[in-house]
């Protein structure tokens, strides 16, 4: 095309009256809207998480409860800190997203091939994290069965302690699966309960955040940015349950 201003339109020209009325277009369809107060909706409307506080299990069996229920009071004993593992809820929070869409690994690409990677790579394994859980669990029995004649959660905590160590440097087959691979799932999703959002039915009354003073879902933290080497002792608010909380700290 020719710049030449006596030929017409120039491309110049032509590119922005074509954007001037396309942002008039928008302008005129488009209906602005102010909202005041507390926002009218409710995290998760759509997409929300099971409910942790309905009675019953939802993936575990009640040996699995048991035996789940051990191993995370070892990985989390109950100290001067902060309560047990389960006592904050991991078991619960385990238990419901294993039942989850996350258990059966849909969003996972899980069609192989499946080999050894590097660490690079990350996980290559063909497991499910429910099928990490089943199988560690069943291996788990077998193992502690063949060498005390009773399960995980009866053992003494140095048993516990010791056995558990040995999981976590793998080698051990647990129902046809290696042991190190059992041991990352649980510990993983231990310390995603106890320092999660308690929407998800781990870290009850919020005990690992005031254990370390992280002070939550807060909708607004402008006020609090310039204040260095300060302890500010705020209430570690949830996802839910800290909506007029937050709309006061935003004023």
């Amino acid at each position: 095309m020719n710049d030449n201003p006596a030929r017409g339109l120039t491309r110049r020209q032509l590119i922005f009256s074509s954007m001037t009325g396309l942002a008039a277009g928008v302008a005129a369809t488009a209906k602005a809207t102010t909202l005041t107060g507390i926002p009218p909706w409710q995290p998760f409307d759509h997409n929300g998480p099971m409910h942790y506080d309905s009675p019953g299990w939802r993936f575990f069996t009640e040996p699995e409860v048991r035996e789940v229920t051990a191993i995370v009071d070892r990985l989390i004993p109950a100290d001067d800190l902060s309560v047990s593992g389960s006592e904050a809820g991991c078991v619960v929070f385990m238990d419901r997203q294993l039942a989850s869409s996350y258990g059966e690994a849909s969003r996972w690409y899980m069609q192989g091939p499946f080999r050894q990677g590097t660490p690079e790579q990350g996980d290559q394994s063909p497991f499910t994290p429910r099928e990490r859980i089943r199988h560690g669990l069943v291996g788990l029995e077998k193992l502690c069965q063949s060498r005390h004649s009773q399960s995980f959660s009866a053992l003494d905590a140095a048993q516990q302690d010791a056995l558990l160590a040995e999981l976590e440097k793998g080698g051990i087959d647990l129902d046809g699966m290696d042991s190190k691979l059992f041991f990352e799932q649980v510990l993983g999703n231990t310390m995603e309960g106890f320092f999660g959002d308690p929407i998800y039915g781990g870290n009850r009354d919020m005990v690992s955040w005031k254990m370390i003073g992280f002070p939550g879902a807060r909708y607004d933290y402008r006020r609090y940015i310039e204040l260095h080497n300060q302890k500010l002792d705020l209430v570690p608010l949830s996802i839910v349950g800290g909506e007029s909380w937050n709309a006061r700290e935003s004023k």
